[in-house]
């Protein structure tokens, strides 16, 4: 029985893993049960064993990006670094995550998800809420060491360091990857900290 649902994991990952390269390649109109199939490398009717259709799988595949996205927030939350050392890590993992693929910003901001059922918006509100929640956990202990400022919540400054990913991101995307992603959150990064900075004394 274990095994039974760790193979089930299994493919539910690789499609997922399918449907995202579909995407990064030929757009969201480009995916569906047909193509991960043939990505996977299996018949549609063993794609119909685990997902219903086009709307499940792209549920899996929005999974899949949060569990990336705080898979990078645990990694840097381990470290024995300053809070501001941990947050620009996250921006250059976050920024890393979306220029290396770029079927994250076309999944997210696609009609499929933004303009989709209530439960995908809901979904990717929760996205959002988990970079919010883990941004500001770190934000609220460099208040407590005295290295961000105290004067402004922890979450309103989470808002804003998600403000240096997101809206670049759309650019980036609508550019068709013209738009210096890299480049952009550098510069960024150089602002954010200026404004979120405890001055000294």
């Amino acid at each position: 029985m274990v095994k039974k649902r760790f193979e089930t994991a299994v493919r539910h990952d690789q499609i997922a893993e399918a449907a995202l390269d579909i995407v990064r390649s030929d757009g969201i109109k480009g995916l569906n049960v047909a193509a991960v199939a043939k990505k996977v490398g299996i018949v549609p009717s063993a794609v119909y064993r685990h997902f219903k259709n086009k709307s499940e799988i792209v549920t899996a595949v929005l999974k899949l990006i949060q569990t990336r996205l705080n898979q990078n927030y645990r990694d840097v939350i381990q470290r024995d670094l300053e809070p501001i050392e941990k947050l620009n890590i996250i921006l250059s993992k976050h920024v890393e995550l979306i220029a290396g693929n770029n079927a994250i910003p076309r999944i997210i901001f696609s009609e499929e998800v933004i303009g989709g059922m209530p439960e995908k918006q809901q979904q990717l509100y929760g996205i959002i809420r988990d970079v919010i929640n883990n941004v500001a956990s770190i934000v609220a202990e460099g208040q407590e060491k005295g290295s961000i400022r105290k004067d402004m919540p922890a979450e309103n400054i989470a808002v804003s360091f998600l403000g240096m990913i997101q809206p670049a991101a759309m650019i980036w995307n609508l550019s068709d990857c013209e738009f210096d992603l890299v480049q952009h959150s550098k510069n960024a990064w150089m602002l954010f900290v200026d404004a979120i900075q405890q001055e000294p004394g």
